[in-house]
Formats: C-alpha cells, structure tokens, sequence
C-alpha cells in the first residue's frame, strides 16, 4: 500500500519523528471524582426507621491556592494513564475507597478556574453504598450532608431570544464546618441555538469552581436515578422497600407515594424469604436487586 504524504512531503512516520510537542503550549489536565454516598442519620425514636442523608466526601485543602478550604477529591493526571485511571487512582490515594461505581460527568475548562496554571479537569460521579466504605482515617477527608435546592427562577426576553435563569443554594455540613455557595446556571436560547452558562455567585469554604461541579453533579444524580438503576449502587445487597423509597426522597427532594413508587419499581427488584430483625417494629421482607433486568424505563 503506498504511504501517504503530507504537504510538505512527509509520511506518517516521518511526521512523528520530527513532531515538537513543546509547538503548541499545553493545559494541565486532572480528575475530580464527586463520591456520594446514603447513610442514616441518628434515631430521634427507636421504634421509627432512622432518617436518611445524602452526603458527599470532600478533602480540606494543606497547600495553596485555596489552603483551608474543601475540594473534591482529585488530582493531576499522569502522562500514563486515562482520565478513568487518573481518578480511580486519585480516590484510592486520598481516601482508600476503590471498586466503585464511577461515571464521568463533565469537562471544565474555564481559563481563570484555577491560580496555578490553565487547568482543565473531568468531573466524575461516583455511588457507594455506605455499609461498605472503609475510608481512610484521615482529618482532611470527610463526609459532608450535602443539599441543593433552587431558591429563584427567572425568564428573561431579549432582542435575540430568552435566557431563562436558575439559582442553586449549596449547603454542605458536617457537624463542624459549613459549607455554601450560591450558583447561577443560565440556558440561552438564540433562536435554534441553546447554550449553558454556569456561574458562582457567593461561595464560603469550597476550593476552586467546585461548587459549579457539584450542583452540576447533584442535577445529574437526581436525572439518572429516574432513568437508571444506579441507584442500586446506594443500596446493601438487601433492603427493604422503605429504605430504598427514602433514598429516593432524599435524592430527589421529595416525598413520593408509597403505592405508585412500589408498582413502578416491582420489576426491578426479587423478593427474598428474608426479614428485618431490628427491634421496636414488625420485622419487614428484605428484597434485593434484579440482577437480570435489562429494560429499566423511567420511574419518575
């Protein structure tokens, strides 16, 4: 087969062997991973099943830009390895949690986002089931009570079209430090051309432009446990139907009927012969996951 040239006479081989990757100025690349997590919170009465909370793992900054404040595990990623590998490697190294659901979520490269250097990060989102972690004991890594609700909404009419407007209050809480960050996500409508804006407005105590990934992240979650089983993730290996509806109201922020929520999701879960054995209520049937269900459609 003949080789083909370039215009200036060279083959692919030739090309390669005379390439300066020092021609074009290059950005640093890293992976930032948002690990989430449901635990229980602390029983008010013991004959009432324990409240749920949904929390995400952060890592207070030792060294500048941003010493003191908290960031979401992360880091550079090497010359060796896949954005994937970079930041499986990242969460195994700050925070010994690893074999975990992960997906990657977005790409960040706004030209100011980080002090140092132009930075650009892939944001992943992961699930754990809390039952299971085994995190690193460490005083820079801990578990945060994250909420995000949308505290103003506007639409706005221009002479090119309409820009509609959201804002996020973010609250992250940990019994000793408290987190906030207010975020601004605007979709512009140009006649057939739509485009996404997101911007911070205030934050307190998070490092860099984490809180735009994070809202960001938490408006992912609460889209892919309607269409998906990633859910599951959050879940022991049984559960009773209770527990899995209260994941689902803590995600998502609301209370939903306990008849419809059971009949949409009776085909994705397998009855067991097994039972609750906590003390204070009746005993209640465990189910687990349908391991063979391939035809997920949307719950809510």
């Amino acid at each position: 087969m003949e080789k083909k040239i370039n215009k200036n006479g060279l083959t692919e081989e030739q090309f390669l062997a005379a390439y300066d990757p020092n021609k074009f100025e290059r950005p640093s690349v890293t992976a930032d991973v948002l690990v989430f997590t449901v635990t229980n919170e602390e029983k008010e009465n013991y004959r009432k099943l324990p409240k749920k909370a949904l929390k995400l793992l952060m890592i207070k900054r030792g060294d500048h830009p941003d010493i003191g404040k908290w960031a979401l595990p992360g880091g550079f990623v090497n010359m060796d390895e896949s954005l994937e590998e970079a930041a499986l490697r990242e969460l195994k190294e700050e925070t010994n949690i690893d074999n975990i659901y992960m997906e990657q979520l977005y790409s960040w490269g706004d030209v100011g986002r980080d002090k140092r250097t132009r930075i650009i990060t892939a944001s992943y989102m992961s699930l754990v089931d809390s039952s299971t972690l085994n995190v690193k004991a460490a005083d820079d890594a801990k578990w945060f009570t994250v909420s995000c609700k949308c505290c103003e909404e506007n639409k706005i009419l221009n002479e090119k079209g309409w820009v509609f407007e959201k804002f996020f209050k973010l609250n992250l809480e940990n019994g000793e430090d408290k987190l906030t960050a207010t975020v601004k996500a605007s979709k512009i409508v140009e006649g057939k051309v739509t485009k996404i804006k997101r911007e911070i407005i205030e934050s307190n105590g998070i490092a860099f432009d984490h809180p735009k990934i994070i809202v960001y992240g938490i408006g992912r979650l609460k889209n892919q446990i309607k269409n998906t089983d990633i859910v599951f993730n959050l879940m022991p290996e049984l559960f009773t139907l209770t527990e899995l509806q209260q994941v689902y109201e803590v995600i998502l922020g609301t209370k939903l009927l306990k008849a419809n929520f059971r009949r949409k999701i009776s085909n994705i879960l397998v009855e067991t012969d097994k039972y609750t054995k906590n003390g204070g209520h009746r005993p209640s049937k465990l189910y687990m996951f349908n391991p063979n269900y391939s035809n997920f459609e949307e719950i809510y």
